[in-house]
């Protein structure tokens, strides 16, 4: 099964889109591929402007699971599960409740074939109650014997590509000095801020949330307003918020030598790719930098795999993607074109890389 990073092409396995019964909320589950081994993904609990965006969000985001986990060479194909309330719609706990409950349901009809995690909007303990309805819930607090949120392994890998891309374009992985630019300070991008920081990193910081400038004033860093964040003149940009931010408009405001983050689907499309390539903007492939925690994840909840092997497979996500790097400068090629036709060979193939 092809697939591009972000281009939406309609060749999944399948797509339930859902009326929650107990709270009367849209729920999108899409399998995109089975190819590798059961298909593994996160639940995303977000308001979009229309159901119809949730519906497409849902599809890039399982083509980019299976991008992510033929990447990381693991034997699990690609999922995902979106929550949309309609914009302007209020929680409460008993709805929040209901609707994770309804969640349980449609992941249950997969019989199998889908594992869902936590994503964005959602929790550990919000597993406890999908796992309810549904025993293909993963993810679960540590209290409960899960591995938690996953964020942390998330950050650890995405640190170890950073530190690679550093390394490529600068010609050293020591990050003190070097300016860098997070936007997004959810649970990776705080993770990651602090590790820059303490690099001694010279950082700017942004999100939607203006009370995270609390974060920017603990780690002395500058504040830059979430409109103006990308177009920071840095060393290294480093997304970390929602996708599809870098387009054909976007790309000529850039004024950074990188980008290296943990956001999913950073391109508006592939095309966009190239056209970094252009301006000499090293772009590090997101379903390789980000696939810490699935990486993490799957190895201990569903491998056996102790947490410290585990966090060691994580740590070689640098690795990988300086071998990606390395090869795109030798071939002539984006980054990505290597990303997906490696990926895309493992998908066609169906096979486990022994090697990770």
């Amino acid at each position: 099964m092809q697939s591009s990073a972000t281009d939406l092409a309609f060749d999944h396995e399948r797509v339930v889109l859902h009326h929650g019964r107990r709270s009367s909320l849209p729920l999108i589950a899409a399998v995109h591929s089975t190819t590798l081994g059961t298909a593994v993904g996160g639940a995303r609990l977000w308001t979009y402007p229309d159901w119809r965006d949730a519906f497409t969000d849902a599809l890039r985001l399982s083509a980019a699971m299976s991008l992510k986990n033929a990447a990381a060479g693991l034997a699990y194909g690609g999922a995902k599960a979106v929550i949309a309330p309609p914009p302007g719609t209020e929680l409460s706990a008993d709805r929040r409740e209901a609707v994770l409950r309804d969640l349980g349901d449609l992941v249950d009809s997969f019989e199998g074939t889908f594992i869902v995690g936590e994503d964005v909007g959602m929790r550990a303990e919000d597993m406890l109650i999908v796992r309810e309805r549904t025993r293909w819930a993963d993810c679960l607090p540590t209290s409960a014997g899960g591995i938690g949120e996953p964020a942390e392994p998330t950050a650890v890998g995405v640190y170890s590509a950073i530190e690679a891309v550093a390394h490529h374009v600068f010609g050293t992985t020591d990050l003190t000095g070097r300016r860098v630019c997070v936007v997004g300070l959810g649970q990776v991008g705080q993770r990651l801020a602090r590790r820059l920081a303490d690099a001694g990193a010279v950082l700017t910081l942004s999100d939607i949330n203006p009370a995270k400038r609390q974060i920017a004033a603990g780690l002395d860093a500058d504040w830059a307003e979430p409109e103006e964040a990308l177009f920071t003149e840095t060393d290294l940009l480093v997304p970390a918020a929602l996708g599809g931010i870098f387009t054909q408009d976007t790309v000529p405001q850039l004024r950074c030598a990188a980008i290296v983050g943990p956001a999913n689907n950073q391109l508006a499309d592939d095309t966009v790719a190239q056209t970094l390539a252009d301006r000499n903007i090293l772009w590090a492939p997101d379903f390789i930098v980000n696939a810490g925690g699935v990486v993490y994840g799957v190895e201990v909840s569903l491998d056996g795999i102790s947490p410290k092997t585990a966090l060691a497979d994580v740590q070689r996500i640098g690795d990988r993607l300086a071998a990606v790097l390395d090869r795109a400068g030798r071939e002539g090629k984006t980054p990505l074109a290597i990303a997906l036709a490696d990926a895309n060979t493992r998908l066609a193939g169906g096979a486990r890389d022994e090697g990770n």
